[in-house]
């Protein structure tokens, strides 16, 4: 029976029940056709999809959902489908369109759950995402706490159920929480033994904000152009510590994050901590709202 053991949501702040468990879909437009993939996660038990504007496969992913529904394997009630706004939509009148725009390719007429991408925003120039001049990524001075008064708006529509941010630091959240009318259900951040991130899981917790893990595994199928050298988690599975514990439980090193473990088993992982992240997008760092340290 659901629940009974193991738990499979979690409750968020403003009532809503995610899955804990979620299909991430970041880089798989790039070597996986997205709509096998996502098909064969639904197929496979997975109800909670998270994907994103920037990510350009919202349309395959759309077409996935409704072949299943179509089958009669799911219902629109049954997922839980994450999509995030990105930061060239960051201006008042932009943020319906990226979220309509979404909404359009995954043929749904509401998503459980939308995020701020990331609190820093760029300049609108066309289609780019990351518009540039002379080299350099171009940012604008956009206010994420105006960005979020965009995202209250769009969840009294009905558009959105739930609302929340990716990439935000502590003290983020925390002027966010001073300004905000509805408080975020959720924070996604990469999460993982190698970046633990233990104050801002115990900073969330405090507040009844939900953390996400993105990038569990270290992102180990990053092209290698965004790998960060030595100092980088794309090799976290192969970690003797991590294999260990893998034999141990007679489970493949990806399994032991996905049941439960001894508090013992949970301290060796943490002790991992390096603070290797995976996605930094350090072209941006000297932003006042860069929110990594």
């Amino acid at each position: 029976m659901e629940d009974t053991q193991v738990a499979r949501h979690v409750q968020l702040n403003d009532g809503t029940r995610m899955p804990l468990l979620g299909l991430g879909t970041w880089k798989c437009f790039q070597q996986t056709p997205i709509q096998g993939a996502v098909e064969a996660a639904i197929a496979a038990g997975y109800r909670h999809i998270d994907t994103a504007f920037s990510y350009k496969n919202e349309v395959e992913i759309g077409k996935a959902l409704r072949s299943k529904m179509e089958q009669g394997i799911i219902r629109r009630e049954d997922m839980f489908i994450v999509s995030k706004l990105w930061c060239t939509y960051f201006a008042p009148e932009d943020i319906p369109v990226c979220l309509n725009q979404s909404l359009q390719d995954l043929r749904l007429d509401y998503l459980d759950l939308y995020l701020i991408h990331f609190p820093v925003g760029l300049k609108k120039t066309g289609a780019d995402l990351f518009p540039r001049k002379d080299g350099k990524i171009l940012t604008s001075d956009t206010d994420y706490v105006d960005v979020w008064r965009g995202l209250e708006a769009l969840q009294s529509s009905g558009k959105v159920r739930s609302i929340g941010v990716s990439n935000f630091s502590i003290l983020q959240l925390e002027r966010l929480l001073a300004h905000c009318k509805v408080p975020p259900a959720v924070n996604q951040v990469e999460l993982h033994p190698y970046m633990v991130q233990k104050d801002l899981i115990e900073f969330c917790k405090s507040r009844n904000i939900t953390l996400t893990a993105y990038s569990p595994f270290g992102s180990p199928g990053r092209p290698s152009e965004l790998k960060r050298g030595e100092a980088d988690p794309h090799k976290l599975l192969e970690d003797p510590v991590v294999a260990a514990l893998a034999g141990k439980h007679r489970r493949s090193p990806a399994q032991i994050f996905d049941f439960s473990l001894s508090e013992e088993d949970m301290d060796a992982l943490r002790g991992l901590d390096r603070g290797w992240k995976a996605c930094a997008m350090e072209e941006i760092k000297s932003h006042p709202y860069y929110p990594f340290d």
